[in-house]
């Protein structure tokens, strides 16, 4: 076999490739056994035709199509690895010449990795928010933990902010009454915003047994998107008590002794979610950067294919999960067609070069994921899909996605290697440092490259070899 590439463009190639006849035997002695198998002539058994008799019957041009259909995957494959190409996608395959007895030549053109100059960065410099964490901030969350632990009580007076009351719901829709639209005995704590536009309003001041009608538009459903009348009926009043800001509420809420060491905790907590924070805004800046320095050329193809990646998943998975499309997400979004298509597309290229750049970036530093720190990232995957880890991971081997989860690691690694050269600094002017291993940023940071790099390119289209058919 014989092959030469030629460069089309810095993200495709044409190989040819010229495979004399004999190098096709194995392929013809497979297709005359499965012809033998699948048809019957009389006076033969199945299985025991003779190849001439297959020729006279059934033509030598189906015995060649269905040779040179099994071969050229083994050629093309053959072809790719001499010319040390980094495929992409399927190649359009063109057979160029096919002499019964002599030879077989034939075109593959496809989109390839673009070789990739990694920029100086070193000189990169961004800003992330400061890790402060006010007494107004700690106050907030233990206000929040009250909360949790807060008793109700009946009483006999008008609904007001705060309260918990206890309602039944009738909403039409053109003075039609919506057979999804009627609800009773619905507990519902005023201010809270998680029912209907309007609701609070309309209960406020409304004693057990008092009525109102508001408009609001219906948030799902049978008329989701419409405006309905609703009626509202209190059948209950109860007021929220909250416990004592002392230690016997901290002994209750925690497992600590007093107040103070609750709060302590608390601005503790704070303190790791800012600084979480504060990593993954350092990711994602830095990334920016490197990216605007670097010049990645991307494939006309594999950009197409991530768009129609992109859409698909946000219309059949995510909009599907709510029960919406896409026509009420863009409308609830304020966005026209045409701002949502150049928003996936600017969100697509963003993800490809992440890939191809940080791809680079492993090869160039010869990085490697152990086995460690491919469980720790199955954790916080399985995590953030609401899986566990054992359900999470056994969805992975059966769906061959270890090796995306290795490259998803590795990726997190390279742009690791970028932050730990380059000047982080917050808005208060002083040096972020993200590489102390004894300091906590430290978890935070390995997390939040993870978590950049995985929502940044996720959805990549499938950069595999294919299998060309004639």
């Amino acid at each position: 076999m014989k092959s030469a590439v030629e460069t089309l463009n810095p993200t495709r190639v044409r190989l040819s490739i010229e495979v004399p006849f004999e190098e096709l035997k194995d392929s013809l002695d497979a297709a005359y056994k499965k012809i033998n198998e699948q048809v019957t002539v009389k006076g033969f058994r199945k299985g025991k035709i003779p190849n001439r008799v297959i020729d006279q019957r059934f033509g030598r041009g189906a015995v060649l199509e269905e040779a040179v259909n099994d071969a050229l995957p083994k050629f093309y494959t053959e072809a790719v690895n001499e010319g040390e190409l980094n495929v992409l996608g399927q190649p359009e395959v063109d057979i160029t010449e096919l002499k019964d007895g002599e030879l077989l030549s034939f075109t593959a053109e496809v989109d390839v990795r673009p070789e990739i100059e990694i920029p100086d960065y070193s000189g990169i410099e961004v800003e992330v928010d400061a890790v402060d964490v006010s007494d107004e901030d700690v106050d907030k969350a233990v206000e929040e933990l009250r909360g949790r632990f807060a008793s109700t009580n009946p009483v006999e007076r008008a609904a007001a902010d705060g309260d918990v009351v206890t309602i039944d719901l009738e909403a039409k829709v053109d003075g039609e009454v919506l057979e999804d639209g009627v609800a009773e005995g619905v507990s519902y704590t005023i201010g809270s915003g998680e029912l209907l536009d309007g609701i609070d309003e309309a209960v406020t001041g409304l004693e057990a047994g008092g009525e109102a009608t508001f408009t609001s538009e219906l948030k799902g459903g049978s008329a989701e998107g419409k405006a309905a009348e609703v009626t509202v009926k209190v059948t209950a009043v109860a007021a929220r008590e909250l416990p004592g800001l002392d230690d016997d509420f901290a002994q209750l809420a925690s497992e600590f002794d007093t107040l103070d060491e609750l709060r302590a905790d608390s601005r503790k907590r704070l303190e790791s979610t800012k600084q979480y924070e504060q990593a993954t805004q350092a990711q994602e800046r830095v990334l920016d950067e490197l990216l605007r320095l670097a010049e990645v050329p991307i494939p006309e193809k594999l950009l197409e294919d991530e768009i129609n990646t992109r859409k698909h998943n946000l219309e059949h998975h995510q909009l599907g999960q709510m029960g919406l499309d896409l026509a009420k997400y863009l409308e609830i979004q304020g966005k026209t067609e045409e701002e949502f298509t150049a928003e996936t597309k600017e969100q697509a290229e963003k993800g490809i070069k992440t890939q191809f750049i940080l791809d680079e970036l492993v090869n160039k530093e010869k990085l490697n994921v152990n086995q460690e720190e491919l469980t720790e990232h199955l954790m916080r995957r399985a995590q953030s899909s609401g899986m566990s880890p054992d359900q999470f991971a056994q969805a992975v081997v059966e769906g061959g996605q270890v090796p995306m989860l290795v490259g998803e690691v590795a990726r997190g690694k390279a742009l690791a290697v970028v932050v730990e050269a380059v000047k982080v600094k917050d808005t208060n002017g002083e040096v972020v440092d993200l590489t102390d291993d004894e300091d906590e940023t430290a978890e935070a940071a390995d997390a939040a490259g993870d978590a950049v790099v995985t929502e940044t390119a996720e959805a990549s289209a499938d950069e595999t070899e294919a299998k060309p058919e004639a």
